[in-house]
């Protein structure tokens, strides 16, 4: 028997934050791991690191906005491991969001080699102050944090399938725009 969840939603501006965070990380996703195998996506390099900052600038605001309007409260039917996974999950979501965009602007400060770095050609995006080896450091663990986000993000997909299909408890009606539901 399916059991409706759809009655204590996220707010309009944390769905927001959401849908827009999730579509800029999924582009920037493609290009970044895509851009080694497929050469015609390194024209768009200079795009993911722009995307990299709006989404580090967006996640900053999304935690400010987080501090002060609690997530709604997990249904009572979810059990005890499943919630500790999903918070556990949220919270991974939040520091891979701020460290990946991070750890390629620490890449791209590199002493020995500036790449350039602007926000969209609007304007200039200033350099960390980081050493060779901090560099070279945030450029190995930039590969790894998006290897590790594209995993977290296939976790995230499959359990709202899981809910949506398998359990049918309309659980992703929260984070769904009103028109979309």
């Amino acid at each position: 028997m399916a059991r409706s969840t759809v009655e204590v939603r996220y707010s309009g501006v944390a769905i927001a934050f959401h849908w827009a965070i999730a579509l800029l990380v999924i582009v920037n996703l493609v290009i970044g791991l895509g851009h080694d195998a497929l050469p015609a996506l390194r024209a768009w390099m200079p795009a993911h690191k722009s995307i990299g900052i709006t989404v580090l600038a967006l996640t900053l605001a999304r935690l400010a906005w987080r501090i002060g309007h609690r997530a709604p409260p997990l249904p009572s039917h979810i059990a005890g491991w499943e919630k500790a996974a999903t918070h556990a999950a949220h919270w991974l979501f939040y520091a891979l969001l701020i460290l990946l965009p991070l750890s390629g602007w620490m890449m791209v400060s590199s002493p020995d080699r500036k790449r350039p770095l602007d926000w969209f050609g609007v304007f200039d995006i200033p350099f960390l102050p980081v050493s060779r080896a901090t560099a070279h450091f945030g450029g190995d663990a930039h590969g790894l944090l998006g290897w590790s986000m594209l995993a977290l993000v296939a976790l995230h997909l499959a359990a709202a399938l899981r809910h949506q299909f398998v359990l049918r408890d309309n659980l992703v009606a929260r984070m769904l725009p009103r028109t979309a539901r």
